[in-house]
């Protein structure tokens, strides 16, 4: 089962579609047409469950070493649930992400924005 095609992404006031561009077993990906954004999602089984959901970023900006000179630069953001195979229903799952969701978003984001600047 596919996400609803396209996925859309709002960074920094800008939306952003993003058509699904490859589909295999247990993993989608969805990439913006100029192939600077990009979402996968996917699956993985073994002795647990992993459930993974990933945002790459790309921009382009100026060489440090060569100002004049523009050099490609990326960064990823990605949540992983990371479950047993048997003792958490998806709804039991939901709600730790919806906890933990909450926690990260209160305040303005605060706890990320913190993260980010190098506490923990």
């Amino acid at each position: 089962m596919a996400f609803t095609d396209p996925l859309s992404v709002t960074i920094s006031a800008v939306t952003s579609p993003l058509p699904r561009t490859s589909q295999e077993t247990d993993e989608s990906i969805y990439q913006s047409s100029d192939g600077l954004i990009q979402v996968l999602a996917g699956h993985d089984s073994g002795k647990r469950l992993r459930h993974s959901i990933r945002i790459n970023h790309n921009k382009l900006t100026a060489d440090p070493f060569k100002p004049t000179e523009n050099v490609k630069v990326g960064m990823s953001n990605y949540l992983v649930w990371d479950v047993p195979i048997a003792g958490y229903t998806p709804a039991e799952q939901l709600a730790v992400y919806v906890g933990f969701q909450a926690m990260l978003a209160a305040s303005s984001n605060l706890l990320i924005t913190k993260l980010l600047g190098g506490e923990s």
